[in-house]
């Protein structure tokens, strides 16, 4: 990209052990990984036990701990999507991982289609009754009046094409919710090459506020608000001191998060954020 600058040299310490390096787009301010592995490769670094969003898993104490903060965060992620749109229609959640929040939103009256091109996080959906499709193809434009991406823009290869097949399916006025981590927050600072969301390879790209106004204007998609997500900053923190000294070191990361959120009360940069953006 033009006016980018190398940022930083970071391991990939869930799977691979490999480094990638990531550079800053300064113009939108945006990081972002290269160079990128090859598309037919990146599977590869989502095939392990430990990538808890393709799994269920409850073995250790942290898995327990990640389900028991799932089960809070899908209920308040359906109370945001509720307060919305009052009269329930369609909703298309991409990256729907085993298929938790598609389950919860059905159930509450909502008419769910999700996307998800793991083939075991299909499996494991599909023994809860959710079945998913691979990819957005099959889906007729204007149709869709939701569009949830939780913690899933970040892995998408070509992000301007994704926004545009985006804008392709969602309804006139319909809203779009898009969470991902969020790289000035205090614990990203705090934990550098470290910190758990930078995720490499598997995360492609970090964004910024100013970054994500930006892409979406381009699709003639309007950013309105932009909601913390404060749970993230105490999972993120666990990995990281883990990722850095071998363990949880459970207190310290709890008071790392603790620390995170109470400076983003004042910053407004919170560990990863919610972006709502209503179609033009």
């Amino acid at each position: 990209m033009d006016n980018s600058q190398f940022f930083m040299t970071v391991k990939d310490y869930s799977v691979s052990h490999e480094t990638f390096n990531l550079y800053h787009d300064q113009t939108l301010n945006l990081l972002y990984v290269h160079p990128k592995p090859r598309i037919e490769n990146l599977g590869k670094y989502y095939e392990s036990d430990d990538y808890i969003s393709h799994t269920d898993a409850a073995r250790s104490l942290f898995e327990k701990l990640y389900q028991f903060i799932k089960g809070i965060t899908l209920n308040r992620k359906l109370q945001l999507i509720n307060s919305l749109q009052k009269n329930k229609g369609t909703l298309l959640d991409i990256g729907a991982g085993t298929g938790d929040f598609l389950s919860v939103s059905i159930k509450n009256g909502w008419r769910g289609i999700g996307t998800e091109p793991n083939k075991n996080a299909q499996s494991v959906a599909k023994k809860k009754g959710i079945s998913l499709i691979d990819d957005t193809d099959s889906i007729e434009r204007h149709s869709v009046d939701i569009i949830t991406m939780w913690h899933v823009l970040e892995h998408i290869p070509d992000t301007q094409k994704q926004i545009a097949e985006l804008k392709r399916l969602l309804k006139p006025n319909g809203t779009i919710l898009v969470a991902v981590p969020n790289f000035n927050s205090f614990d990203a600072n705090y934990y550098k090459e470290f910190w758990a969301a930078f995720d490499v390879p598997r995360h492609l790209w970090h964004f910024s506020k100013s970054a994500i106004k930006i892409l979406f204007e381009r699709e003639q998609l309007q950013l309105e608000k932009i909601l913390p997500m404060p749970y993230d900053a105490f999972y993120v923190s666990l990995l990281s001191e883990k990722y850095k000294t071998g363990r949880m070191n459970f207190i310290r990361a709890i008071w790392v998060g603790l620390l995170s959120n109470l400076k983003g009360i004042r910053s407004q940069e919170f560990s990863s954020h919610i972006y709502v953006i209503r179609n033009t």
